[in-house]
């Protein structure tokens, strides 16, 4: 099997098969039908569904156990609170940190990238994470809109540059120029794991050495890859590292930062209110250390339990075998559509460091009507510009469809994706 990446989890032994069907058992949503057949969904990477185990691990909090937390001195508000940090204790666990306060619980991953950036550009003259005119940040071409557009506010708030890592025709970072564009007036580097609409997996380490060479600090955006794949911050080498819940079996209102501990202690806060304070007088107010001094207000409590049932399913079921199903459909479905005359994928068209994504054009047919076309078929994909539109710019198209499989996913419905779009093609050239 063609690996992922070329990290020590790719060289890792093939794992062994899981029983797809018996996880579809999991999955009450995948029963359903839609226009009469059988439901074919293929748009994880926008957001997955809900296994049993974690609706009934939300349920529970909430029905037996739901109160606000650390604030109250009530049996209720105690449960909360365990329960609370039990789950932050679960994720630093599953992400592989090695202190539970390095987790910050966010509403989604597009607010953990607004945290840093905004932290940075409210950081005080002189401090470590402080910007200004003659600063640097660097970014990729492939990032979506909420690993791009905060970092360009910062720039505009603070007078720094934003400079970008081009692509390749083939999909690829264009690393030619790596040491020009990540310099010594870089102070972040902020680039995705694995790109959401070209599926490609991009060279951490090799990044990471050259921001560590300029003593940039480094965001890794981890959307795409913690669902997939094993992951560990502590051997990736990043300083921030990002994720969401929707994507990886958990509700919708739950995103993860994850920072380097004396870097989320030395940063200034995101927000200002209840919980993230140490002392309060009308002059003035300290801040509690983090995580907690990130959390302001009442947080995502019964999601982040949620979470960290959905980081057990995860787990048990095993990352190495669920990147590995996953490898298998993603190279049977780029197969298929290498075999169809007037389709091409955008993006990497092989199986050699890249992700579930596959986004594809179909000549002389909308993306919007191949969308609609395949629903009818009861084919659940994505259309449009995947919230990176200059990755379409790049590309010279305004937009693509894509299909993103994931660990419920089968060889059959790969095979149903495949005939729908020749029924797109000859439905549309009538």
């Amino acid at each position: 099997m063609t690996s992922l990446l070329p990290a020590a989890a790719a060289q890792a032994p093939e794992a062994a098969p899981y029983d797809v069907q018996a996880v579809r058992s999991d999955f009450p949503v995948l029963s359903r039908q839609v226009g009469g057949r059988p439901l074919v969904y293929l748009d994880n990477a926008s957001s997955s569904h809900k296994p049993r185990q974690v609706l009934d691990a939300e349920r529970a909090f909430v029905e037996q156990h739901y109160s606000n937390v650390h604030r109250g001195v009530h049996t209720l508000s105690q449960e909360a609170t365990d329960a609370y940090e039990a789950a932050r204790t679960r994720v630093a666990s599953f992400l592989g940190a090695r202190d539970e306060r390095e987790v910050v619980f966010t509403k989604n991953a597009t607010e953990a990238y607004n945290l840093v950036a905004y932290s940075f550009g409210n950081a005080a003259t002189g401090s470590r994470c402080a910007l200004g005119p003659g600063d640097e940040v660097c970014v990729t071409e492939m990032e979506h809109h909420s690993n791009l557009v905060p970092w360009q506010m910062l720039c505009q708030r603070t007078g720094a540059t934003l400079r970008w890592l081009p692509l390749t025709d083939e999909g690829r970072l264009d690393l030619s120029e790596l040491d020009t564009l990540v310099n010594e007036r870089t102070k972040v580097l902020a680039f995705v794991h694995v790109s959401n609409i070209l599926g490609t997996a991009n060279p951490v380490e090799t990044l990471v050495a050259r921001a560590r060479e300029v003593g940039a600090y480094t965001l890794l955006d981890g959307a795409q890859s913690a669902p997939h794949q094993p992951v560990d911050v502590t051997a990736l080498g990043v300083d921030f590292f990002v994720a969401t819940g929707h994507k990886m079996l958990a509700p919708s209102g739950i995103g993860v930062l994850w920072g380097r501990k004396e870097l989320l202690d030395a940063m200034p806060p995101f927000m200002g209110g209840g919980s993230m304070i140490e002392a309060v007088a009308m002059s003035g107010s300290t801040y509690a250390p983090a995580p907690e001094r990130f959390e302001a207000g009442t947080p995502v409590i019964s999601q982040a339990v949620a979470l960290a049932a959905a980081c057990d399913y995860l787990d048990d079921l095993g990352l190495d075998r669920v990147l590995a199903h996953e490898q298998a459909l993603t190279a049977r479905l780029i197969d298929g559509i290498r075999g169809l005359s007037g389709v091409r994928v955008i993006g990497p068209d092989t199986m050699q460091l890249r992700g579930a994504a596959v986004s594809f054009a179909i000549d002389g047919v909308h993306p919007h009507d191949v969308g609609q076309s395949l629903d009818e078929l009861g084919i659940a994909v994505r259309v449009g510009h995947h919230c990176a539109a200059p990755v379409c710019r790049r590309y010279g198209v305004a937009a693509t469809t894509r299909a993103s499989s994931y660990l419920y996913n089968t060889e059959a419905e790969i095979d149903a994706l495949l005939a729908g779009i020749v029924q797109v093609q000859q439905f549309w050239s009538r």
